[in-house]
């Protein structure tokens, strides 16, 4: 949920956008690498020079959520927010959501929660606000409310099939599955005829119902979409058929090798098989296409290899490293305890 909000937009205008922003576009271009510390650097600069407040501060919340400094976050965003003075237009609402996501993490579900009523009460129709909203109800055990955001989401754009499996996901996790199966059957007995054979293999992947989730994505593959291929090959994996799955993944690199999360999932599938070795050279060939948005994945994929191949040492040092990157991730903490111990 908190990833789905923080995809929501990013952009440089707002309120008094006009003289050249220099700092705050190095701050943002540092932002895209990862380079959180000099992202923050370019802002307190730009501060200096003047520029655009309401931007400056926007840039600081993003770069203090990458470093995992979420109270500083929310203190900036809630900042930024109040140098736009002027109508509220799709830069207020985007730092909001920012703002909801930096509440949430900091453990401040509630505030979070009034940013979305905020967002609503200003944009009835706002799908994403209904739908994350709803995620947070259910963690706040209020199964009534969270489901009347998630239908009243699905009935705003009931052809938007991202939106119902993150729904569908929101509910699993938090032990509601059967309630998502529901909405996903409800969706298959209403609208198959009209959905494209990738939307219905993935809806039937979710469903367990992998022998007609391949037969749609089998149709779906020649589209030559890796989303295509890696829900085929899940499939498959889930079927036990790890060495077609490998294949699935394989055949498709062999046309587009700067995909890295096929190579991720083909590392994966690879450590299933036993072939750690094979999974490591799939994670390394993943990290070199430097995708941002895999990098965190791949990296800890990378590190999962290395530990199995028994390479401790090498898997401590690049788990201290993940660490300074994805300071809050629980689970590499426990393990580079561990992997010190080796």
């Amino acid at each position: 949920m908190a990833a789905a909000a923080l995809g929501i937009v990013f952009f440089l205008t707002g309120c008094g956008m006009g003289k050249k922003e220099t700092n705050i576009a190095e701050g943002m271009a540092a932002i895209e690498t990862l380079d959180y510390e000099t992202a923050l650097v370019c802002f307190e600069k730009a501060l200096v020079e003047g520029e655009d407040g309401e931007l400056v501060y926007r840039g600081q919340g993003i770069a203090y959520m990458g470093l995992s400094r979420y109270e500083e976050a929310a203190q900036a965003l809630e900042k930024s927010l109040s140098y736009c003075y002027g109508t509220i237009g799709d830069l207020e609402f985007d730092i909001n959501y920012y703002l909801a996501v930096a509440y949430y993490k900091s453990g401040n579900i509630d505030k979070a929660v009034d940013v979305y009523d905020a967002i609503l009460a200003l944009r009835p129709d706002e799908k994403t606000a209904y739908y994350l909203r709803g995620g947070l109800k259910l963690e706040k055990d209020e199964y009534d409310q969270a489901d009347a955001d998630f239908k009243k989401a699905i009935e705003l754009d009931p052809k938007d099939y991202n939106c119902l499996l993150t729904i569908y996901r929101s509910l699993e996790n938090n032990g509601y599955r059967e309630a998502g199966v529901e909405y996903l059957q409800a969706a298959l007995d209403e609208r198959a005829d009209s959905m494209s054979d990738y939307d219905k293999g993935r809806l039937y992947y979710y469903l367990k119902d992998y022998d007609n989730a391949r037969n749609s994505l089998e149709k779906a593959r020649d589209t030559g979409s890796a989303e295509a291929v890696l829900f085929l090959g899940r499939t498959y994996e889930c079927l036990g058929d790890f060495n077609y799955a490998s294949s699935v993944y394989s055949n498709y690199l062999d046309g587009s090798p700067d995909s890295p999360q096929v190579q991720n999932q083909l590392g994966i599938c690879r450590m299933q098989m036993n072939d750690y070795e094979g999974a490591l050279a799939a994670f390394e060939a993943g990290l070199a296409c430097e995708d941002k948005t895999y990098m965190q994945t791949l990296k800890y994929n990378e590190i999962a290899a290395y530990e199995n191949l028994a390479q401790f040492q090498k898997a401590a040092v690049l788990m201290e490293n993940y660490l300074s990157l994805y300071p809050d991730d629980e689970k590499a903490k426990r393990e580079y305890e561990f992997l010190k111990t080796r």
